[in-house]
């Protein structure tokens, strides 16, 4: 059956009429700030203690807004004989947000979580120069990045925290083991030390004379003498 010549328009008159008898709803924003969901894309913060420069985040950006210099050093042997290693030392890192088309790329391959989205959105600026965030303003944009949902109760615990665990706990047991010791050579001299069988004891010679210089133990008063 052909349709009907007008039922496009008629149905697109009905969505008007009902919307029309509907209250409209008006967000008074900036006064009432909206409840974002907590995974919003709002600005990229970067937590720099977990940066190793690998520059994964910047190759893999599809529009080559995240600028990353850095500089080697090397680091000296951890123990004698060994040998010297390098390492790389960030000294800039920035994102072009005016160029950032916020696909998320750059969090996604980053392989020792160093790059976190925040829901924050208000940092228009009147200078497009200005929306290059150098990694200060990118590092305080981390205090903003809401906590991670809990675990499901059946899961398994992530390996950092069982290794971090297993670390803990052998460093408790051997501080624990140290401690005893110590409590252990502590008790050991507080106790005085007794004279074998046959050793003279102190003050006294092998045959029980006073010891030259020493004075004899005065003898035991009778039942007959008074106090």
């Amino acid at each position: 059956m052909p349709p009907i010549p007008g039922s496009g328009l008629a149905k697109g008159l009905a969505v008007t009429l009902r919307t029309m008898t509907k209250r409209s709803h008006t967000a008074q924003y900036p006064e009432v700030q909206p409840e974002l969901p907590p995974r919003t894309r709002g600005v990229i913060g970067l937590f720099e203690e977990n940066c190793t420069v690998c520059m994964l985040c910047a190759r893999e950006c599809p529009d080559w807004c995240i600028y990353i210099d850095s500089h080697k050093e090397t680091v000296p042997p951890a123990a004698p004989g060994g040998r010297e290693r390098s390492r790389n030392v960030l000294d800039r890192f920035a994102i072009d947000f005016a160029l950032c088309m916020y696909c998320g790329i750059c969090i996604e391959v980053c392989p020792f979580d160093a790059l976190f989205w925040s829901p924050e959105f208000e940092y228009a600026e009147t200078d497009i120069r200005d929306l290059t965030h150098e990694r200060d303003k990118l590092r305080e944009w981390m205090w903003t990045v809401p906590e991670p949902p809990a675990l499901d109760p059946g899961a398994e615990e992530p390996k950092e925290l069982a290794a971090a665990r297993k670390t803990a706990d052998k460093l408790a047991a051997q501080r624990a083991a140290e401690q005893a010791a110590a409590e252990q050579a502590a008790a050991e001299q507080s106790v005085p030390e007794q004279s074998a069988p046959g050793e003279a004891a102190p003050g006294q010679s092998a045959r029980g004379e006073a010891a030259p210089g020493r004075p004899a133990n005065p003898p035991a008063d009778s039942e007959g003498d008074t106090a």
